[in-house]
């Protein structure tokens, strides 16, 4: 085994539970990219991207060992639709950031208009009922009861449209990774991956505080750039 194999398969051993090095550090990424977003910065969606890069191979157990011999298929999918989200967000707050001044946020966080709520949510319902049915279709490797289903489909659908929301800045997509994580970590500890359901816990009471922030940030839209910040021409 090669160096990068040995760091690949790298194990935490705590209270008998074996833990991989990669999920305790994917999770760390996505708790910066917490924490970027929290702030409007645009690093906070590369940085998300490394961890969703990271915790698809711990929850596809099936194509990458895990120590926990399981693969969480809705974990692991919206991984990859994270990824695809995070793409079009970091492209959409670059863009943002352009028009304002420097140091400034990269965007001025609202509420989502009442059709683009209702868009939203219709979008969650009828997603969790369609993604249920489809990963109950293609199994979960072990004889999963029909809510792990409809719980995993939920996660899937809801940290997708989340992250959209994020995108767009806002302020709904706080209260969308609420009732996300209402029900991850109960999966996550059922399924033993402990340091993604403690991550979720520590979400929980970042969510709560971010929301507060986005809040009064939207009462102070960031600054536009003066004429002393454009760059001198010819």
């Amino acid at each position: 085994m090669n160096i990068l194999e040995q760091l690949f398969s790298a194990q935490l051993t705590v209270f008998d539970q074996h833990i991989l090095w990669r999920e305790i550090i994917g999770n760390g990424f996505g708790f910066a990219s917490a924490i970027g977003g929290l702030r409007r910065r645009v690093w906070a969606w590369p940085a998300g991207i490394i961890g969703n890069l990271l915790l698809f191979t711990v929850f596809f157990g099936v194509a990458f060992a895990n120590p926990q011999h399981t693969t969480l298929f809705g974990q692991a999918g919206r991984q990859v639709f994270f990824i695809v989200t995070s793409v079009y967000g970091w492209w959409r707050w670059q863009q943002a950031r352009r028009e304002l001044a420097p140091g400034a946020p990269a965007i001025t966080p609202r509420w989502a208009g009442a059709r683009e709520r209702l868009a939203f949510l219709a979008v969650w319902a009828l997603g969790v009922v369609a993604v249920q049915q489809v990963f109950f279709w293609f199994g979960a490797g072990w004889p999963a009861p029909r809510w792990y289903y409809w719980c995993d489909a939920w996660i899937f659908v809801g940290s997708v449209v989340a992250t959209y929301a994020m995108a767009r800045g806002w302020h709904d997509f706080w209260l969308a990774w609420l009732a996300v994580d209402a029900v991850g970590v109960p999966l996550l500890i059922k399924s033993h991956f402990y340091p993604s359901a403690v991550l979720y816990l520590v979400y929980g009471g970042l969510v709560l505080y971010g929301f507060t922030v986005w809040l009064r940030s939207a009462e102070r839209p960031a600054p536009r750039p003066t004429p002393l910040d454009q760059p001198a021409t010819a």
